[in-house]
Order: structure tokens, then sequence, then C-alpha cells
């Protein structure tokens, strides 16, 4: 695999290193080893599917608080995506940066977003799907959200929004958070 650090402190671009022949190809999409060289949290407890109908869907920004502050490996198994990730770490130096890029199943690339970062996607073409692997259980308790498009983020995606959930809709205007503005 090859590891290509991003803009936001601990988040990685992930490509497959393919083996080719006359059947196709072969390549590793995981390897605890290799994210551990990486410093990455190797912890695999839980694989998601999230399959969307329509171009347009967005999902996010979603992440979970401490102590159950996840990491996610993601890449698009069917279809095209547009894929977000936030720093939301109030002691990172990258520390309300974002990340955004366009993942397609063909491509086979991953990203690997670290605890403490918000993730989300609009998804640019119908009947789109995800595949997560995440570090930790999800914990209902835990679970928050910010809004894509609240401006103290400054995120730009690459189509309308056409289908969006509720409480993805109305997450409150973001406040930071008391050990960011000492």
């Amino acid at each position: 695999m090859i590891f290509k650090a991003l803009n936001v402190q601990g988040a990685y671009q992930i490509e497959i290193e393919r083996r080719e022949d006359a059947r196709g190809f072969f390549a590793r999409a995981w390897c605890e080893r290799e994210f551990r060289d990486h410093q990455l949290n190797p912890r695999l407890v839980q694989c998601n599917i999230s399959f969307n109908t329509h171009a347009g869907t967005l999902r996010g920004l979603h992440y979970q608080a401490a102590p159950f502050a996840e990491a996610k490996l993601v890449r698009c198994t069917r279809g095209a995506l547009y894929d977000v990730l936030l720093d939301l770490r109030p002691r990172s130096l990258t520390f309300l940066q974002h990340f955004g890029t366009t993942l397609t199943a063909d491509a086979y690339t991953m990203l690997y977003i670290p605890e403490g970062c918000a993730h989300g996607f609009l998804t640019l073409e119908d009947n789109t799907e995800i595949f997560y692997q995440i570090s930790e259980f999800y914990a209902p308790e835990s679970a928050r959200g910010v809004r894509w498009n609240d401006p103290c983020f400054g995120i730009t995606l690459p189509a309308p929004v056409q289908v969006i959930s509720e409480r993805d809709a109305t997450y409150p205007d973001f406040v930071l958070p008391d050990e960011a503005r000492a």
C-alpha cells in the first residue's frame, strides 16, 4: 500500500499496489503491520456499508466523542463520491482544517480518518456505496456531528446537495471549545 500524508494531521490517502497478470490483479487493502509502521490505529472492530440511491445525497459530517472516538478507513465500492474529513481536535496543529477528494469504485483509493476528525460525503452518482472499517464500536451517546456548510469550516462541495437527513441539515453552528480559545 502507498500511504500519502494529507494536510490534516494524521490523515492519509492510501492507494493499493496492484499485482497484475492475465487474470486481473491482486492487491492488499489492509495490513495491520503497515498501519502500525505509519503510526495509524490498526484496531478494527466494526465494518459498515452505506448505500445511497441518489446522486447528491449528503451524509455527515459525523464523529464520535471520547471515550469512543473512532478512526475510520473508508473506500468507495460502487459509484463515486466526494469525501470530506474535518479536524475537530483543538490541540491539533491542523484544527478546523479539512480535506476533500473524489473517491470512485474504479480507483480503489482509501482515506484514513483519525480519531477526532469528522467525516462526511456527497454522492456523485446514483447507487453509490461506501465501505467503512472502524476502530471503535458505535456508541449512540457519543455520536456527534457538524454541518458541512457551517461558515466556520469553508467546505465547498462539487455538486448541489439533493438529499440530506434533517439531523445533518440542522446541526447548530459550530462553537469553539474552551480549550481552543486559550
